[in-house]
């Protein structure tokens, strides 16, 4: 027997298929919403309410998502328009250019979350100094840290004292830092640590000795200072005593 359709059926069964579907077309739709939320970023509230230790905190539990590959997942394109209107990290990184040591991923940070600082050596000079001021004193950042790293090329050449155009001015500044480790060889990758750690100590005391703005922010325990080492075999970072 044929089935006949008649325009009271058809519209019984258009109400029908619309109660099946409008769930899951809610559900999509509430989807859509939540993704396009406004992603979390550093804001003047959040910067605020952070200490150097807390700052500190953030950063030990940011490399460690990244060693353990739990890190978060963020929607960069979504942070760009999120953070146009300001900025407001919570720390400035003094780092090495090293390619193996990119700051915002070895601490698992998004953007808009921190100052990364980078020169051959992590060396501090005028420039440095005055980015780190800007950091503290007019953005707000809680926390400054120097990083260095394993098997550092600066370090092997200040070592080796080699000479290279202007290269030869900047390795200078990281002899202190060999002399203060005693006799050593640039394939020894022990010494090579030992020496790049000898220089994140005498940049830490260089920013408080030649800054008398971040010494009084540093004496006033508003802005904290740290040296580490990141670990270019494995990923870790290791904070180091003051």
């Amino acid at each position: 027997m044929k089935t006949s359709f008649t325009p009271i059926t058809f519209a019984i069964g258009l109400v029908s298929f619309a109660l099946v579907v409008s769930p899951s077309a809610i559900a999509q739709t509430s989807t859509d919403t939540t993704a396009k939320k406004t992603p979390a970023v550093q804001t003047a509230e959040s910067q605020a309410a952070l200490t150097p230790t807390s700052a500190l905190e953030k950063l030990k539990k940011g490399n460690a998502r990244f060693v353990e590959k739990t890190m978060r997942t963020r929607d960069w394109q979504a942070k760009v328009p999120a953070t146009a209107a300001g900025q407001y990290p919570f720390a400035a990184i003094l780092a090495c250019m090293d390619s193996r040591n990119p700051i915002e991923i070895i601490f698992d940070q998004g953007i808009g979350d921190v100052f990364g600082i980078r020169i051959a050596g992590n060396i501090v000079n005028e420039d440095e100094l005055g980015s780190m001021e800007y950091a503290t004193k007019v953005v707000g950042v809680k926390l400054l840290v120097v990083l260095g790293h394993t098997s550092c090329g600066a370090v092997k050449g200040a070592i080796d004292d080699a000479k290279l155009g202007n290269l030869t001015a900047l390795l200078a500044k990281i002899r202190p830092a060999v002399s203060a480790s005693g006799p050593g060889s640039s394939k020894d990758e022990a010494y090579v640590t030992k020496v790049a750690q000898a220089n994140v100590s005498q940049a830490m005391n260089e920013i408080r000795e030649k800054s008398p703005t971040i010494k009084e922010q540093l004496d006033a325990g508003t802005v904290g200072r740290v040296g580490a080492m990141y670990d270019v075999s494995t990923g870790k970072v290791t904070f180091l005593p003051d």
